[in-house]
């Protein structure tokens, strides 16, 4: 494999993806998938969708606004969930230990909900789902205008570890070119009061790609960023995706912003280095000497993850599974407004998912060890999957090392990327998919 590839095929966060998922025609009972599965380290994910306003790039599952007391229905639907899950993790059993190892509130913007709501959040993962939010790492998602002081101190006060900021850019006109309202004076007052709040982690998210960047202005907005000292900074490569506000607006040469991103991102990497930051993934630098907390980057496809709310996923050491997905906005207010009125009965049913076994099972645990710059040990795979992953995945591996992808071209103890496979982990990541995958991917009707 020599012909050149495009650098920037997708963002591979969970495989399958979601646009792979079919409905499961039995609706399967929780409690039968989770009977006999390791519970005793679950990982425990709450997703609200709800959003200030939408920005251009996004497609994620979110919607603009919350009217006539819909976060309230919204956390009514969420308990009841907790409720019928906790029962399926503890019905038939044998009293097979339950606990949480980590928690992660996203979105969305979880902190779209008010200071009271953030409370009852934190109740339901504690009293319903049993998740004791001050003794393991909580992750949070925030923007700069709902990170306001009253929210910060519910979630200091309740545990959280770590908080995210989506920033994007420093500089007022590359935001609004990426459809992102919001000033610089104003993320500069947000990151003070969470610094203030005393939260250990803050990890800032930029993105770089923007219509109007220059290696100047995006050196700008890293010293920006690097001026509050985080513990961590996720570094995103722009994607413009079908039915998201830039989609409709902006037209690229794709070699000429492969390019461009390419460069960015290099410059990016490179900074981050000299300044201390130690390259976790492509996306994800953490300053020397900052603890970890809770899972690294993809490291969330474990297996025992527990999601509630409607564009939350769980799996199960077979299955992943879902509610239905959309991007286009009035299908994901149609969506939420179901899952609004769901029966507690509903919610002890699995929807719409994909079993994850043998071939596949394989594919995620490579995917989601080698997108991580410390790579995957070779012997860690064989004790799992009882084969070798050059025997497994003979004509992928031997492509990536044809490019230069892998260090030591793939042959020593650890299957590791070099720097510039890291570099290309967006093509990389894809093409680990599945024929199967791939074809369901190909034939879902976007919505």
């Amino acid at each position: 494999m020599t012909a050149a590839v495009r650098p920037y095929d997708s963002y591979v966060y969970a495989y399958p993806h979601k646009t792979a998922y079919r409905p499961l025609p039995d609706r399967p009972a929780l409690r039968d998938l989770w009977r006999g599965e390791a519970k005793d380290a679950l990982s425990l994910y709450l997703h609200i969708p709800f959003c200030e306003v939408r920005c251009g790039f996004c497609n994620l599952f979110t919607r603009i606004g919350a009217p006539g007391g819909l976060t309230g229905r919204y956390l009514d639907a969420l308990e009841r969930q907790a409720v019928a899950v906790r029962a399926a993790l503890d019905e038939g059993d044998g009293g097979r230990p339950v606990r949480f190892a980590n928690a992660a509130f996203g979105g969305g913007t979880p902190t779209f909900l008010t200071a009271d709501e953030l409370v009852r959040l934190c109740d339901i993962a504690e009293q319903r789902m049993g998740a004791d939010l001050r003794a393991v790492p909580l992750s949070v998602e925030a923007s700069p205008a709902t990170a306001t002081a009253d929210r910060l101190a519910v979630l200091a006060e309740r545990g959280t570890t770590r908080l995210s900021l989506g920033v994007q850019s420093f500089v007022d006109e590359e935001a609004r070119s990426a459809v992102r309202p919001q000033r610089r004076a104003e993320v500069e007052a947000a990151l003070g009061r969470i610094r203030a709040a005393g939260i250990p982690v803050l990890n800032i998210d930029l993105i770089y790609g923007i219509d109007g960047q220059t290696p100047a202005t995006w050196r700008a907005s890293l010293d920006a960023a690097l001026a509050w000292r985080p513990e961590e900074l996720y570094l995103y490569p722009l994607y413009v995706r079908p039915l998201t506000g830039l989609a409709r607006r902006t037209a690229h040469s794709d070699r000429d912003w492969d390019e461009q991103r390419l460069d960015l991102y290099r410059r990016g990497r490179d900074h981050l280095l000299a300044q201390g930051y130690e390259q976790v993934s492509m996306r994800m630098f953490r300053r020397a000497g900052a603890a970890p907390q809770g899972p690294d980057d993809h490291a969330c496809q474990t297996d025992g993850m527990i999601g509630l709310g409607c564009g939350a996923r769980s799996y199960t050491s077979a299955l992943h599974y879902s509610f239905d997905y959309a991007v286009d906005m009035g299908e994901i207010r149609a969506i939420v407004d179901a899952y609004t009125v769901t029966s507690a009965e509903d919610f002890g049913r699995a929807q719409t998912g994909r079993w994850v076994e043998g071939d596949e099972a394989r594919r995620r645990h490579l995917l989601q060890s080698v997108l991580q710059a410390q790579g995957m040990p070779v012997e860690e795979y064989r004790e799992r999957f009882g084969s070798d992953p050059w025997a497994d995945f003979p004509a992928e591996l031997a492509a990536f090392a044809a490019r230069g992808w892998l260090q030591e071209g793939g042959t020593g103890p650890l299957l590791r990327l070099s720097p510039e496979g890291l570099a290309h982990s967006d093509a990389l990541g894809p093409a680990l998919f599945s024929p199967a995958v791939r074809a369901a991917m190909a034939a879902y009707e976007a919505k």
